[in-house]
């Protein structure tokens, strides 16, 4: 897996990057579960979830921002990935620098509508007449509906569970001991898949319960191998730096 070429650093930052998102995910995800009632509150309507958002003040505005900033993490990963597998999966490397950019960018789309848009129309909720608050609930329904759903939530993991995949597989390629890499790449990424079905049948919610158990502790492993990479290959007497 490793090359002389390789550098630990972009390695390390990389793996560190995904263990960083996955300890803001859980801590971001908790205080809105506790202060929001998220993500249950997703299923209400405009007239109960938009007090609610604007009654979170500016901190818990500051939250949602920081919430749809953690994708972000996810290039310094896509980058240690690639770094580590450029001379061994070059062109998987780079299917998984587009696949993270691709993730990243859904993923903010989705969720940055609460700290901007959805903030919005939240304040306008506070004082507008009946007739203008029949207009703000359907353009609160048409952003969670395509920029929540369809953008965030589908695209968003259906390139993220895509690079999860790739980069299991990449960082596997004739290393042995690291099958385990790809098979759990496999389990992860095919979980999700069927996940991101949520909103379109009740059927999968058991599958999407499961998953949000899985996927912090498949992005901790993921993250803590690529760091040990790039931790090993900087001691490694044949590392010449």
């Amino acid at each position: 897996m490793p090359t002389l070429s390789a550098s630990p650093r972009r390695i390390i930052v990389g793996g560190a990057s995904l263990v960083a998102a996955t300890v803001l995910f859980a801590a971001v995800f908790s205080y809105l579960a506790a202060a929001f009632d998220y993500p249950a509150v997703l299923a209400r309507p405009a007239g109960d979830v938009l007090p609610a958002l604007l009654a979170l003040g500016l901190s818990g505005r500051m939250v949602w921002l920081v919430y749809g900033l953690i994708p972000l993490l996810l290039l310094p990963t896509a980058i240690g990935v690639n770094e580590t597998v450029r001379a061994t999966a070059p062109r998987l490397g780079r299917a998984i620098l587009w696949l993270a950019t691709l993730s990243a960018l859904a993923m903010m789309t989705g969720l940055l509508r609460w700290p901007t848009l959805h903030w919005t129309l939240a304040q306008a909720w506070a004082s507008a007449s009946p007739a203008a608050r029949d207009v703000l609930a359907s353009q609160f329904d048409t952003a969670n509906l395509y920029l929540g759903n369809v953008v965030g939530e589908f695209l968003g993991e259906l390139f993220l569970n895509g690079f999860f995949l790739a980069s299991s597989t990449a960082l596997s390629t004739g290393q042995p001991r690291r099958r385990w890499l790809a098979v759990s790449g496999v389990a992860a990424s095919a979980l999700g898949w069927v996940a991101m079905l949520r909103n379109l049948t009740p059927l999968v919610a058991p599958i999407a319960a499961l998953n949000n158990l899985v996927l912090p502790l498949w992005m901790l492993t993921l993250g803590l191998a690529l760091a040990a990479h790039g931790l090993a290959l900087r001691t490694s007497p044949s590392h010449a730096r």
